[in-house]
């Protein structure tokens, strides 16, 4: 392993302590260019807004960027380390850097080495260009990447391009020393316990940190310890933290609500567990599960419009749009549970963000 493939212990512990990453949006203009102003802000807005970390480059900052026509993926990557270095140096502690990866291992270890160039600290490993690929090729795939930088595993949900990644692929992964995290983001209860049960079985409880992905269950997700036994002395394993799509919106009341829960691991609130559902419920909205997921993008991208943080909910594929009825839905979620949203704080300062 290089020696340059080592995470740093200060992230480290960070990561192990739990953070908020919100998976970063693309900023575009109306020609659908990449607006440098607006993608700055967000950046100043989630670190501002209580994040410990920023994930760039991943399904949320738009795939299409790593088109050659296009060529934004490592722009955007740059433009985002340097808002980080500039916070970590104002607040005087390190922020959980992770940049997406993707493609066959030829363009993965490109992209893994401009990462680790850029000064990010992990890669978060899309497994999608291996779609007909048996366990044994991805786990070779994954240590390839390993040399490279420290890997953050990564469960995508097959509606919008990931695979199943079976309980014997996460139990071959463990033994990758440099696989330091895993965000599980399946969408599906079962296929999440086959990670966790991979973890406790590996004996990795306290050298790999579990982030949820799960939109559809986060701060259950984060309130649950789990125990793959009814024996008292085995021990369980917890979520850390999350590093989510969902946490792109309302992101200072989505840091604090992990402050809140890690504060209160072993007393959990009965009204903690009632904000899980009507969190899930706005989530159904912005991420458009009663269109199979396909307004996901612009349903982040319109709440971060209404709070002026993007002037419109551009992507680069001009056919990834608002579905039918989602605007109608943002406004219900909106209106039944104001308490989930931030806006007074980003009204308070997106002038400074835009500056």
């Amino acid at each position: 392993m290089n020696a340059g493939s080592l995470l740093d212990e200060s992230v480290r512990a960070a990561l192990f302590d739990g953070v908020a990453i919100p998976a970063h949006p693309l900023a575009l203009d109306k020609d659908r260019k990449l607006d440098e102003r607006r993608q700055n802000a967000l950046t100043r807005y989630y670190l501002d807004a209580g994040a410990g970390g920023i994930a760039v480059g991943v399904h949320t900052t738009q795939f299409e960027i790593r088109d050659p026509k296009i060529g934004l993926y490592s722009p955007v990557l740059e433009l985002a380390a340097k808002i980080a270095r500039d916070h970590e140096a104002a607040v005087g502690k390190p922020l959980v850097k992770v940049a997406g990866v993707l493609g066959k291992t030829e363009q993965a270890l490109a992209e893994a080495e401009t990462a680790r160039n850029l000064g990010y600290n992990l890669a978060l490993v899309s497994l999608s260009a291996f779609a007909d690929a048996d366990n044994e090729a991805m786990v070779d795939h994954l240590r390839a990447l390993a040399e490279v930088i420290p890997l953050f595993g990564f469960y995508l949900q097959p509606s919008v391009g990931g695979r199943r990644l079976d309980y014997s692929f996460w139990r071959s992964a463990m033994e990758i020393e440099n696989l330091v995290a895993i965000k599980t983001a399946p969408f599906n209860r079962y296929d999440t316990l086959d990670v966790l049960r991979a973890v406790a079985d590996s004996g990795r409880h306290d050298s790999l940190a579990l982030y949820t992905g799960n939109d559809d269950n986060i701060l259950l997700d984060l309130l649950s310890p789990v125990q793959f036994s009814e024996d008292d002395r085995t021990q369980s394993i917890r979520f850390r933290g999350g590093l989510l799509g969902q946490w792109a919106v309302w992101t200072q009341q989505a840091a604090s609500d992990l402050e809140a829960i890690k504060a209160r691991a072993a007393d959990v609130p009965l009204s903690l567990l009632t904000r899980a559902q009507q969190l899930t419920d706005a989530n159904a909205a912005i991420f458009d599960t009663a269109n199979g997921f396909a307004g996901c993008i612009p349903g982040i991208h319109e709440i971060l419009r209404r709070q002026g943080l993007l002037e419109g909910t551009w992507t680069l594929n001009p056919n990834e749009t608002l579905s039918p009825g989602q605007s109608e839905e943002l406004d219900r979620v909106c209106r039944a549970y104001p308490s989930l949203n931030d806006d007074a704080f980003v009204k308070e300062n997106l002038d400074r963000w835009l500056r």
